[in-house]
């Protein structure tokens, strides 16, 4: 499985604090190992976010992906709940 970036997403997490950072880091591990983990809550999103995914970094940062198909994903989006959605 191929990880490539967005530019907004590499802006987005550079100006995250570093342990939300250090904690997106862990969850890709895990997303890498099993997309499906049960604890990243990935879903699919509907309305302004049709075809892209949503994957939990912790309780309130979301990362938000496009799958181009089953060996490339794109991360695009990293915030809080609030940010993206709101």
């Amino acid at each position: 499985m191929t990880i490539q970036y967005l530019p907004k997403f590499k802006k987005q997490y550079q100006k995250l604090p570093k342990i939300f950072r250090d904690q997106f880091d862990e969850r890709l591990q895990l997303f890498l190992i099993d997309p499906i983990d049960p604890r990243l809550r990935a879903h699919p999103l509907k309305g302004k976010y049709a075809g892209y995914w949503s994957m939990s970094v912790n309780g309130d940062i979301r990362a938000l992906y496009i799958i181009q198909d089953e060996t490339l994903i794109i991360f695009a989006l990293i915030g809080s709940h609030s940010e993206l959605y709101g």
